[in-house]
């Protein structure tokens, strides 16, 4: 097994070298508490799981054997268990474990277990590219883990990273509250419009720290081997049905914010609705789609969507470049930026109720207040202004919530 660390010290130098990576750091981080026996980092593929493990590694290991890192997909690994690996690395002082690509790997949940169990002084990091897989075998490990979800870059994020500023995040409340001083802060140091705009088009991926060329090219790459690779593996899809899987992405992408008539849809793809509602949970916890239900159906998995988005705006520019309707790129990228840390569905009146309270109407300059003027807690997402009024905040604000 020497080789196994062996192999891990040079993807540690590698990584070293490679100041791209090295250059910026999520904030994401700080969320974790690593000090927990088992973490699971999961997410979708390409959000940079893995460059934030190893970032970790270095801040808080360097090159000190006690840490071992190492991938569920290497060759090098296939004549040995996990439990076995997590045993020598014990035995030898090892301290930290951290497992990345878990979901290749057959039975790793109760190996897991089993290595939770026997080696208490051993924490052990889990990551995985399909978060189908970890769905579905975290039950096992629900009383033993602590799951964090990552998501993609935000939009301060990416700002961040283009103007090399240093902006910080914003709880919900405090935006909601004091949205036009905080506006006023920003505005004065850079243009968050054009960068707004940039950023739909290449910014949640870290993909666009090699540069935009081939950003959707390699976000394409992404999502064919979910398709492809993910769901065969993880949920026994054939993989002849990934075709009936593309149509269902395309035509949710080319749609206004998409109400779901199954019938009509599962007609099209040629299968019935219950496949179609099993397609669509797939997809939504492959983090390919956004799936949204009014408040007293959110609850129920089998209860089919009200409406379905992608689940960021880089996968419809991704999928249909010429045609997207702007009221479905501006409802997604709210969509996405604020359900990482708040619960979202569909509201009676208005187009968002988040967390059970605040409800949000989404447009363009001309949207009128209206609509919403007599619920609580309400207010407009205006597209395109710097600064708002009164309960209209621009929607460009809602990207600095992480």
């Amino acid at each position: 097994m020497e080789d196994i660390y062996v192999e891990y010290q040079e993807t540690l130098a590698a990584l070293t070298k490679d100041t791209r990576q090295i250059n910026y750091r999520r904030d994401y981080a700080d969320d974790i508490d690593w000090n927990e026996r088992l973490i699971f980092i999961i997410g979708a593929r390409g959000v940079g799981k893995t460059t934030m493990i190893f970032q970790h590694i270095q801040e808080t290991h360097g090159t000190d054997s006690k840490a071992l890192y190492i991938t569920m997909d290497d060759v090098l690994l296939s004549s040995y268990k996990l439990v076995d690996i997590a045993k020598y690395h014990y035995n030898n002082d090892g301290t930290h474990l951290y497992v990345d690509e878990i979901h290749k790997y057959e039975n790793w949940s109760r190996e897991l277990k089993n290595i939770n169990d026997k080696y208490k002084d051993l924490k052990v990091v889990v990551s995985g590219s399909s978060a189908m897989e970890i769905h579905k075998g975290k039950a096992d490990l629900s009383r033993r883990a602590v799951i964090y979800e990552m998501p993609g870059f935000s939009l301060r994020e990416y700002i961040n990273v283009k103007t090399n500023q240093d902006l910080k995040s914003y709880a919900l409340e405090e935006l909601l509250d004091n949205h036009i001083e905080i506006a006023h802060e920003i505005v004065t140091k850079l243009k968050p419009l054009s960068l707004l705009r940039t950023y739909l088009k290449y910014g949640y991926y870290p993909f666009h720290l090699d540069g935009e060329e081939s950003y959707h090219h390699k976000l394409l790459n992404v999502t064919n081997l979910i398709l492809e690779t993910d769901m065969p593996l993880t949920v026994k899809l054939s993989i002849h049905n990934a075709a009936k899987l593309r149509k269902l992405i395309y035509i949710i992408s080319t749609q206004v914010p998409f109400q779901l008539n199954s019938t009509k849809l599962a007609s099209t793809l040629g299968i019935d609705r219950a496949t179609l509602n099993t397609y669509l949970q797939y997809l939504d916890k492959a983090s390919i789609l956004k799936l949204l239900w009014h408040p007293k159906k959110s609850y129920t998995s089998i209860a089919k969507p009200d409406k379905v988005y992608l689940q960021n705006t880089n996968l419809l520019y991704m999928i249909n470049k010429s045609q997207i309707n702007v009221g479905t790129l501006r409802e997604t990228f709210f969509a996405n930026q604020i359900s990482h840390k708040h619960l979202i569905n569909l509201a009676k009146s208005g187009d968002f109720l988040v967390d059970n309270k605040y409800t949000f109407e989404v447009g363009g300059q001309k949207k009128s207040y209206k609509q919403i003027a007599k619920v609580d807690h309400s207010y407009v997402v205006i597209d395109d202004v710097l600064v708002g009024v009164g309960n209209k905040i621009p929607m460009w604000m809602f990207g600095f919530l992480y």
